[in-house]
């Protein structure tokens, strides 16, 4: 499908002239124009409205920008956000801002500067930011359900540890997620919640008795995350997690409420498993940097039809 096998950078790297050029020459016309529905998708109506910013966005990406392109992005990006909603996965609004921040600071613009130029090009900030919420949470969710899907070959890893000389080093951390739970029709309790959560920090018992804990509070919930490697850590708990003081972080506010990692052990290691995952962490450095970004899950397009599969979509 249009646009399925690229990370948020590669999607929009290169579109820094046309997005300048969109800020010296505002977009008019349908963009702008009364918006109809063209697609429901399980009951979630795209526009025209809707299509004509993605045609947009296209062309700041310098890609093929017709209806049909927009409008089937559209349709996968919805199926996409239903399936993270469904169980819950997504990305928060601080994450994606974060990324926002990090793009205009890469093309040398303010997030304001950033912000006047997509509603220029008729894309808008909206329409941006919840392309890059999907981008961001699609990833971690195909993983979740198939496991990832870039693990080196036996040679291709000896290979890295010769070229080292040695074999690479990393933390391995046994953690515990506490959960907070904020309903979603109960957002005015978060400062609340926020300040239960911070308060239970100083009270942890440890890991082996985090749930009978959890059981003396309301709406607290434990998750064993089992070992993970420090180039495994999300980047939003990785600074957390490295940083920690005593066996908590300081809490976060997610979309499932206010949340803190439990840090039930760490240690030095350095086993096939943990040099894979230092190589594959340069990589992704790299990708980063601008070179190659690394390949996207094949299961993501297995997922992706089966959600079509089950679709409901239809146009009036």
């Amino acid at each position: 499908m249009i646009g399925a096998r690229r990370t948020v950078r590669t999607m929009i790297a290169g579109a820094t002239f046309a997005m300048l050029a969109a800020f010296a020459s505002p977009q008019t016309g349908s963009a702008f124009a009364a918006s109809e529905v063209r697609v429901v998708v399980n009951g979630t109506a795209i526009t025209s409205g809707d299509i004509a910013k993605r045609q947009a966005f296209l062309r700041l990406q310098h890609q093929k920008a017709d209806a049909k392109a927009a409008e089937e992005q559209l349709i996968e990006q919805t199926l996409k956000q239903q399936e993270i909603s469904r169980v819950r996965m997504s990305v928060s609004k601080d994450d994606v801002n974060a990324s926002f921040a990090r793009f205009a600071s890469g093309n040398k613009l303010t997030t304001d500067q950033m912000t006047q130029i997509l509603e220029r090009a008729g894309v808008g900030v909206d329409h941006f930011k919840a392309f890059i919420a999907v981008q961001m949470s699609w990833p971690r969710l195909v993983n979740a359900r198939y496991g990832s899907s870039n693990r080196m070959s036996n040679s291709d890893l000896v290979a890295r540890m010769m070229e080292n000389k040695q074999k690479p080093e990393t933390t391995e951390y046994i953690l515990q997620q506490m959960i907070f739970v904020v309903p979603a029709n109960k957002k005015g309790i978060v400062g609340k919640r926020k300040s239960e959560a911070e308060a239970s920090r100083a009270k942890y018992p440890g890991c082996d008795q985090a749930k009978v804990f959890a059981a003396t509070m309301l709406d607290v919930s434990v998750r064993d995350l089992g070992r993970v490697l420090a180039p495994e850590l999300p980047a939003e708990w990785k600074p957390l997690v490295e940083q920690a003081k005593g066996n908590t972080t300081a809490t976060r506010v997610t979309d499932r409420g206010v949340e803190y990692i439990a840090i039930c052990s760490q240690r030095q290691v350095s086993d096939d498993q943990a040099a894979e995952m230092v190589f594959r962490q340069e990589d992704l450095d790299k990708a980063k940097a601008g070179k190659n970004a690394p390949p996207e899950n094949p299961n993501a397009q297995k997922y992706m039809e089966e959600l079509r599969k089950k679709a409901q979509i239809m146009r009036p």
